[in-house]
């Protein structure tokens, strides 16, 4: 792999074994800038840009941002921005030259070039996958504006460390140039993405004091998304098995799945690529689709994960392959679909059948692990939302508060069952010191709820049927616990 040359514009032309772009790189002019670049956004908007290119619309090219490392610029920015995308199932890999990522930026090391670029009339649409925990959010889902990065950004605008200051620092330039503003595109699994992130730019540029405020609630539009696609980390092998297929060094492919869904609402007043030419469905209301996404997938991804880990399955395909999780997953969609909106148009049946496709599929090595991380910020839209509707109605909620219970025991169980950081939470501290004091479930569940913001409409039902689950899940293990919860009532 060593003595290989290096994937770039110069060598495309003997790249071996995958598609490479088909137009002219330099003529592509960076249009979108892209906050948080990770291997979702190279495996999911990055790719449907690179479409948007091969047709012929150049002014779209992508400038990625890095909030915190240099990771990824320093494994692409040898390569001009080019990687490769292994679309993997059971009949191997297809592998695919991405074009879009034109330039690669570094927010920490230098805030102004990033600003600067933001700021660039060219620049009409920012997106954004940052991960929820980038959004410093309190409990009640609000801004935190005590956190530590918030406060730094009020006090050196020019200087900040946060997707808020960014956003604000760069339209504010643009509005005093009298440049139109670009649109923000959220693209994590926020509920109501769009609507999200505007409300959380509002407080944070009222803690600033200034009248920007207005200028964003006037001209800025923040259309909600909904994204979907399974994206395992990539190992060292991935990178090799690469390189030697493409006859080139590829220090950072991405590894996917077949499967991509994108729905965005129709809100771009400086203009748009024409994305749904290539599959992206454009909606008037995302809401729908990103309720089912939520609750289907993520929701029953966080049960396979924590009771994967609990289980000793170190992927999704292994734990979805014992019967007992995905007798489990069955359950929990029966319990879940009913919460979803009926006059939606939605076909549950198809979805949870491609879900099941793709839970099976071998090929896909996406650790349990990876999905486990930050489930303190994924669980109140994934699980506990579904459970205070399901509430509302009298419906049992066994199957939702078995991953709240499987999520605490998981965490519990690092540094005993599991490896110590076998996965991370921003709660980490608050858990540690939780776990110290009692090893009672329902004490546990309390506190853990509190602490995670939790505890709220339907608190007691909740409380009650997850500390249920932790007890059977200390006495018998989580297999105990799927078996009890598949008696409960439907």
């Amino acid at each position: 792999m060593g003595q290989q040359a290096r994937l770039g514009d110069a060598i495309l032309d003997r790249v071996r074994g995958a598609a490479t772009p088909a137009y002219d790189r330099s003529a592509v002019s960076e249009g979108i800038v892209h906050l948080g670049v990770g291997a979702f956004h190279r495996a999911h908007q990055a790719v449907y840009v690179d479409d948007c290119l091969g047709a012929g619309e150049h002014g779209w090219g992508i400038t990625g941002v890095s909030l915190r490392s240099p990771d990824t610029r320093d494994a692409l920015g040898p390569q001009g921005g080019l990687y490769t995308i292994a679309v993997r199932d059971g009949s191997g890999d297809a592998l695919r030259v991405i074009g879009s990522m034109k330039s690669l930026l570094v927010a920490p090391e230098d805030p102004e070039v990033v600003l600067a670029r933001m700021a660039d009339p060219r620049v009409r649409i920012v997106t954004l996958t940052v991960t929820e925990k980038a959004y410093l959010r309190d409990a009640n889902g609000e801004l935190d504006a005590g956190h530590p990065d918030i406060v730094w950004d009020i006090a050196n605008s020019e200087k900040p460390r946060t997707v808020f200051g960014f956003l604000a620092g760069a339209l504010a330039r643009r509005r005093a140039a009298g440049f139109p503003p670009f649109t923000v595109l959220c693209c994590d699994n926020l509920p109501a993405n769009g609507e999200t992130v505007r409300r959380l730019t509002l407080q944070f540029v009222g803690l600033a004091g200034d009248d920007l405020a207005a200028f964003i609630a006037k001209e800025v539009a923040f259309p909600s998304t909904m994204v979907d696609r399974i994206v395992p980390a990539t190992t060292d092998a991935d990178r090799a098995r690469v390189s030697e297929a493409l006859g080139a060094e590829d220090a950072w492919p991405v590894m996917t799945e077949p499967f991509m869904q994108w729905v965005v609402e129709e809100n771009f007043p400086a203009g748009r690529p024409r994305w749904e030419k290539f599959g992206v469905t454009m909606v008037e209301d995302v809401a729908p689709f990103e309720d089912m996404k939520l609750r289907l997938l993520n929701g029953a991804h966080s049960g396979i994960a924590y009771l994967g880990l609990l289980t000793g399955h170190p992927t999704v395909a292994d734990s979805f392959g014992d019967p007992l999780i995905r007798g489990f997953v069955e359950r929990y969609w029966r319990e879940v679909i009913p919460t979803l909106p009926k006059d939606a148009g939605l076909d549950t049946d198809a979805y949870t059948a491609a879900l099941t496709e793709r839970f099976s599929n071998p090929a896909l090595r996406h650790r349990t692990a990876q999905i486990a991380m930050d489930g303190s910020q994924k669980l109140p839209q994934r699980i506990i939302a579904s459970a205070r509707l399901r509430l509302k109605e009298d419906r049992p909620i066994a199957n939702l508060m078995l991953v709240a219970a499987a999520w605490i025991a998981a965490c519990r169980e690092r540094g005993r069952s599991l490896p110590a950081g076998h996965f991370t939470d921003p709660l980490d501290a608050k858990l540690a010191d939780i776990f110290a004091v009692t090893d009672e479930p329902a004490e546990l569940v309390r506190a853990v709820f509190a602490a995670a913001g939790f505890s709220a409409e339907g608190k007691e039902a909740m409380e009650a049927a997850a500390s249920k689950h932790l007890t059977i899940i200390f006495e018998k293990g989580a297999a105990g616990a799927i078996s009890a919860a598949a008696e409960e009532r439907a």
